[in-house]
């Protein structure tokens, strides 16, 4: 049963191999293995390959499975229309377009197996790339929000530079008008006299002028303050949305830029070793030797092509010979006094009823 299923997948005539010794057919049994076994590698590959993109057993599982049917079906078709016939250049011709999807299909499938075979190689660099995205994303966000908040803590820093500015100059009032009430500087005259009421209003005044300066500026630096406090959660909003989008940075194409970054040369031979398996059918049927059933089919084929090239012959003599016969029919036709007679009868009523038919059609047309 089994030996069957294999003969099948090797696209084999079974009618013509059962007629051939038991080792000629293992052989071709061998030969559909390859075949099955390939597209069986392709399926678990492929399927690997577009979980990575769907993140979806079920679509990965199906569209795996129309792959690797995919893959049997060309192998059979291939294996089976190569012909041994003593020239190995002639049928490597014949698997060559074969051979070259093959190399496709090998880097197309052997990627993903690398990807999973160097997962933890793979992630490592990949969080690399995502810290390097996080801090650049970070400081293409912070351009957008720097120059304004630095601005405002300008702003902030004047505010309180005028406040500082005039608690000097009101402070500079209080010590002369107590030096002056001390009498230590000014008029040196101790006691509260005109001077030091002179000089007590200026600072009063200068005080009442520092107490609302704070009061305005205060108000003007608590809103600046809030602007900049709301320009820094606009920042880390920005950041935050923004995250998610560095995290899933783990793509099929991100895997495989990752993956180059790595040494190619376990790479190249896992490579090698997917070619090896896309090819083994091709390389299989090949490398067999010319046996029975090969034999056999050349001879079924030599029969059907002489066959089919006598019927041609036969049927080109045959309308060849009815031709002539025809020719000569039509000749000896030619003689003959009464059919002569008919034709002209009825080409008569046909020019007849031709020229009533005109003029019924002119007469309608002038009426």
């Amino acid at each position: 049963m089994l030996q069957k299923f294999f003969i099948l997948c090797s696209g084999a005539d079974s009618e013509l191999l059962n007629t051939c010794s038991k080792g000629e057919q293992n052989k071709y049994a061998g030969i559909g293995a390859t075949v099955f076994f390939t597209a069986v590698m392709a399926f678990i590959a492929s399927s690997y390959a577009l979980f990575t993109v769907f993140d979806n057993v079920y679509l990965a599982v199906f569209f795996g499975l129309i792959w690797g049917l995919l893959i049997f079906n060309l192998d059979r078709f291939i294996v089976s229309t190569i012909k041994k016939r003593n020239n190995l250049g002639q049928e490597f011709l014949q698997a060559t377009p074969r051979i070259l999807l093959a190399v496709i299909i090998a880097v197309v499938i052997s990627k993903p197996l690398e990807m999973k075979i160097f997962e933890k190689e793979i992630n490592q660099v990949l969080l690399k790339q995502k810290n390097e995205l996080t801090l650049a994303n970070q400081d293409q966000m912070a351009l957008q929000y720097t120059p304004k908040i630095e601005q405002l803590n300008q702003d902030i820093t004047r505010l309180k530079n005028e406040i500082a500015t005039k608690e000097t100059e009101t402070n500079a009032l209080y010590n002369t008008y107590i030096a002056e009430a001390e009498g230590t500087a000014g008029s040196k005259l101790l006691g509260k006299g005109p001077v030091y009421k002179e000089k007590r209003e200026k600072h009063d005044a200068a005080l009442a002028e520092l107490n609302s300066l704070k009061s305005t500026n205060a108000e003007k630096i608590s809103s600046l303050e809030n602007e900049i406090t709301a320009l820094n959660n606009a920042y880390s909003d920005g950041v935050k949305k923004s995250q998610p989008i560095i995290d899933s940075f783990d793509g099929l194409m991100a895997r495989i830029n990752a993956l180059g970054e790595l040494a190619w040369f376990p790479s190249f031979f896992i490579f090698l070793l997917f070619l090896s398996i896309e090819t083994s059918p091709i390389i299989a049927k090949l490398l067999a030797p010319k046996g029975e059933y090969d034999l056999k089919l050349e001879e079924a084929e030599s029969i059907l092509s002489s066959w089919v090239a006598q019927k041609v012959a036969q049927r080109k003599l045959l309308a060849a010979t009815d031709g002539e016969m025809n020719q000569k029919i039509y000749e000896d036709l030619k003689g003959e006094e009464e059919l002569y007679g008919y034709k002209k009868k009825k080409a008569e009523e046909l020019l007849r009823l031709q020229a009533d038919n005109f003029h019924d059609i002119q007469v309608k047309a002038l009426k």
